[in-house]
């Protein structure tokens, strides 16, 4: 560190010496420039291959920088494509299976409304075929209890028709007897006169 020190105040006094030794008349601004030289030409110089080098090396490290950062816009194009491509992937798959599922729901709702068409037929077909079926039974019966009524009622009648004749040969046996009691009544007191068996007598 003293060295460094030591070689501007060194360039000075050199300098000094120098402008003492040189005439007045060259004692000029070439003089100034040599002075110049002499006091900061060294700083200047390592001033200069400091820039160089630092220039340099920004060169090299933009240029890496740029190398790096185009590898890793070359590689994040690549990820997003890749992932685009997975995406679209899976956006196709996605709906491609439920194009599936669309298309099997349909069938099956498809199914479902014939076979929902067949069972309602076939009900119909029961409840048409029980309604004709009880239909007929209910005439059926209708005719069998108006048989039976009209069987009841011809018993009923003709029992009546039975009881009425009884009724009627009671009455006449009943009538008969008396007929014949008072006969023999009057026979008994001689009150009866027979046709036939008096006027012989008579006679």
């Amino acid at each position: 560190m003293d060295t460094k020190l030591d070689q501007p105040q060194s360039a000075a006094r050199s300098a000094a010496a120098e402008l003492r030794s040189a005439p007045l008349d060259e004692a000029g601004s070439g003089n100034i420039d040599k002075v110049r030289d002499i006091l900061f030409g060294g700083q200047m110089r390592d001033y200069d291959r400091r820039f160089n080098r630092l220039e340099e090396r920004l060169v090299q490290e933009t240029a890496e920088l740029k190398d790096d950062v185009r590898r890793r816009l070359a590689a994040l194009e690549q990820f997003v494509k890749g992932e685009a491509a997975s995406l679209a992937e899976r956006i196709k798959t996605e709906s491609d299976e439920r194009t599936d599922a669309t298309k099997d729901l349909s069938r099956e709702l498809r199914d479902q409304a014939k076979a929902f068409e067949k069972k309602a037929s076939v009900l119909d077909d029961q409840i048409g075929r029980g309604q004709r079926e009880l239909r007929q039974q209910i005439l059926e019966l209708h005719q069998q209890m108006t048989d039976d009524l009209r069987q009841k009622i011809d018993d009923v009648l003709a029992r009546l028709g039975r009881e009425s004749a009884e009724l009627r040969h009671d009455k006449a046996d009943r009538a008969t007897l008396a007929a014949l009691l008072t006969e023999m009544a009057m026979r008994l007191n001689n009150e009866l006169t027979i046709p036939g068996i008096d006027d012989g007598r008579r006679g």
